[in-house]
């Protein structure tokens, strides 16, 4: 694997490998990986003949700055673990490679970044958008794939790519999960492992909630037994647990089995955690 810190020599490493023909796919991350970065590296190397990974905590998508801070940063286990799966070229930038100076520009993609994450966390899809429109710009791949678990996310980047122009297929990948059901995050390293227990209760909840909606059970009752189970747990603070259409998030009118996403986001202890299931 090949390891590049600034931008100009990795555009020229993969300008070579375009003009023998190979295609370049791209897995963006803010490292602390975990196996779900390393299906998305899989999923690259089966579809791509290039896997570029890159790994860049990127400030402008934390409206926290405590988050930002708490954020964890594992580079050496990162490198040996993209090493194991094949990567090609990794893209470690410093800050200030890719941000000179204070951004300016700024991405509103109406009533997409409004609701759930994007109410929660306000400015957060335009730093997504900002930094994903310069990755793109950089390493120019054929293919992009991005984890379901930040299913928001997804559906901001594909339209991203849409609004732009970028000439790039965009991939969602399933989301993986730990023994008992917690989303792999990079989160989850900052678990207790009381907390990792007291977690398990967000796939539970969705997982009652989408067998719930397929007996027909209306959604209203459903939601509001969800709620009061996860506000009555110990150390968790729930934001939201919504019910909408897979193709388009910002409605939630005729959602349900076959075409609905349950998405949700909970505080456990001090660490934010989201998930989400198909119905």
């Amino acid at each position: 694997m090949q390891i590049f810190k600034e931008i100009r020599p990795l555009k020229l490493h993969l300008q070579h490998k375009r003009k023998d023909g190979l295609s370049v796919g791209l897995v963006p991350t803010m490292g602390a990986l975990h196996e779900g970065h390393l299906t998305l590296v899989r999923a690259s190397k089966n579809t791509t003949d290039v896997t570029v990974c890159s790994l860049f905590v990127n400030p402008t998508q934390f409206n926290n700055p405590v988050d930002l801070e708490k954020y964890p940063r594992t580079p050496e286990k990162d490198i040996a673990l993209l090493e194991s799966a094949g990567c090609d070229v990794l893209f470690a930038p410093e800050t200030s490679t890719m941000y000179e100076r204070t951004g300016i520009v700024h991405f509103d993609f109406g009533d997409l970044d409004k609701v759930f994450e994007g109410k929660f966390r306000p400015g957060h899809f335009s730093g997504v958008a900002t930094v994903v429109s310069k990755l793109f710009h950089i390493v120019e791949p054929d293919h992009a794939f991005f984890g379901q678990k930040d299913y928001q996310q997804l559906q901001v980047i594909t339209r991203l790519v849409e609004e732009l122009k970028f000439n790039i297929q965009i991939h969602g990948v399933p989301i993986v999960r730990e023994p008992g059901g917690l989303a792999m995050s990079s989160r989850n390293q900052r678990l207790s492992d009381d907390e990792k227990k007291r977690a398990l209760i967000l796939h539970e909840s969705l997982s009652d909630a989408r067998n719930s909606l397929i007996s027909g059970k209306p959604w209203t009752d459903v939601q509001k037994g969800i709620i009061e189970k996860i506000n009555k747990t110990e150390d968790l603070q729930l934001e939201y647990f919504e019910l909408a259409r897979r193709d388009d998030i910002t409605n939630s009118k005729d959602a349900g089995v076959g075409n609905g996403i349950l998405l949700t986001a909970c505080f456990v202890g001090p660490v934010r955690l989201i998930d989400n299931m198909f119905i």
